[in-house]
């Protein structure tokens, strides 16, 4: 079972950074979970940091050996991971929860969360999956660089125990991987396309310097957003567009 078993540290750089050396040891069952209340050099995509403060749930990471997934569906366990991280987050915060492409948590147009997963292969093997969940939890508040981030204390009122809840994510995501079986691909898939930011909606996005409007038509299996533009539809990897969320 992910969360099985659930190691709290005192203080590390990146549970990401810390998991990945676990598991390069051969040390590691698969479901084993780190977590901690002073990450000081945590991780974002695309090598952005990421910013947490103490008593945070952000430095939450798994070690995962997808044994269900072929490495040409990796795309499903972000999809499973966001859903799970989502499904986690509406239990407190209701169903204004949404996931905007390709994994990061939103509450109405602001950003609660985000999903790092790094992989670790031999040779064509996909031996493991380093998920790395950041969710905020107790900032009262946010620096003015960070206009739209949003923390469940902001949304509820409440002052939560961080590790409680980081051990409540882990029965969620356990949930979610073990639907990922070939027969459901299409449902998963099809339930994170209804639950994605501005799914079918006009919205402004940036790429190449330009800004325009779009609405996001479809995700396809392998990742790639199909945006509209113009009446035509244009697929887009990770990190090629930039959605604008004026605040």
């Amino acid at each position: 079972m992910i969360g099985h078993p659930f190691h709290v540290l005192d203080e590390i750089d990146s549970t990401n950074n810390y998991a990945m050396e676990q598991v390069n040891s051969g040390q590691v069952t698969s479901g084993t979970a780190w977590f901690t209340s002073n990450q000081t050099a945590g991780k974002g995509t695309r090598g952005k940091q990421w910013l947490a403060q103490p008593g945070d749930i952000s430095a939450l990471s798994i070690a995962l050996q997808p044994a269900m997934l072929p490495l040409s569906r990796q795309f499903m366990l972000s999809v499973s991971v966001a859903l799970a991280a989502a499904d986690f987050f509406t239990s407190y915060a209701g169903d204004e929860t949404i996931i905007k492409w390709p994994n990061d948590i939103y509450w109405r147009d602001r950003k609660a969360g985000g999903i790092l997963i790094e992989n670790v292969l031999r040779g064509n093997m996909w031996q493991y999956a380093i998920v790395g969940i950041g969710l905020n939890i107790n900032q009262a508040a946010f620096s003015p660089d960070l206009p739209n981030a949003v923390s469940l204390r902001q949304i509820t009122g409440k002052i939560r125990e961080a590790a409680t809840l980081a051990k409540e994510l882990c029965t969620f995501l356990d949930k979610r991987i073990r639907q990922l079986q070939p027969a459901n691909y299409e449902a998963i898939l099809d339930e994170y396309k209804r639950r994605l930011f501005r799914w079918q909606q006009p919205g402004l996005y940036r790429k190449d310097g330009e800004i325009f409007e779009g609405i996001i038509r479809d995700v396809l299996p392998d990742g790639h957003l199909c945006l509209e533009k113009n009446g035509e539809i244009m697929p887009l990897g990770f990190g090629e567009v930039e959605f604008i969320i004026s605040r």
